[in-house]
């Protein structure tokens, strides 16, 4: 069903279905290397709580558990789209039925940028309950993870940014899709398990 691709603009214009191999692959090249760096995060905080005598455990901002809704319910819009864009390039010229392919992609990039206001929320209100990241060794952990979350958030953000750009000019691949997809539900994935640590161990 990845033929001709119809864009929001009305022209129709050919879809590039192929991508080259490095490209397709480097998004598990990037999850790989994320998962280390998050994994030795997990090592560091595990390690020096157990040999802590100043460890201070604190209630997460409850914003945290808004913003894994909102992580999860981007994950679930992103899948929409994709089922949309193609029904929508399988549908060929043929453009007097159903909606625009990128509707679903712009509701998941306001979850996901919700998502990066909402972990912003939760840092100024422990900033101004006195938990800054100096203030103890667990609060920089908690600042360290979520912040380092946020960032790789913002690189999937971008990525989502392409996609739509590409879609609207149709020359969107599927690989592209689908690799920056891939990248935003490991994203999802990755902040419910930070949120399940920082709870059993901050």
């Amino acid at each position: 069903g990845w033929r001709n691709l119809a864009p929001a603009s009305g022209d129709v214009r050919r879809v590039k279905d192929s991508q080259k191999p490095p490209a397709s692959t480097g998004i598990w090249v990037i999850m790989a290397s994320i998962t280390m760096t998050f994994a030795a995060f997990t090592s560091a905080l595990v390690v020096r709580q157990g040999g802590a005598t100043d460890w201070r455990h604190f209630t997460l901002p409850p914003v945290l558990y808004l913003n894994t809704l909102v992580i999860i319910a981007s994950s679930i819009t992103l899948e929409l789209a994709r089922r949309r864009i193609a029904a929508f390039m399988g549908r060929g010229q043929d453009k007097t039925h159903g909606e625009s392919p990128a509707r679903w992609m712009y509701v998941t990039l306001c979850l996901g940028l919700l998502f990066v206001g909402g972990q912003t929320v939760a840092w100024m209100q422990l900033r101004s309950q006195g938990f800054g990241l100096a203030s103890n060794v667990s609060y920089s952990f908690f600042y360290v993870l979520t912040v380092a979350h946020a960032f790789h958030v913002l690189g999937g953000l971008s990525g989502l940014v392409r996609v739509i750009r590409k879609l609207h000019n149709g020359v969107l691949r599927r690989s592209s899709l689908d690799a920056t997809a891939r990248y935003w539900h490991f994203m999802g994935a990755l902040w419910v398990y930070l949120l399940l640590l920082l709870w059993m161990k901050l």
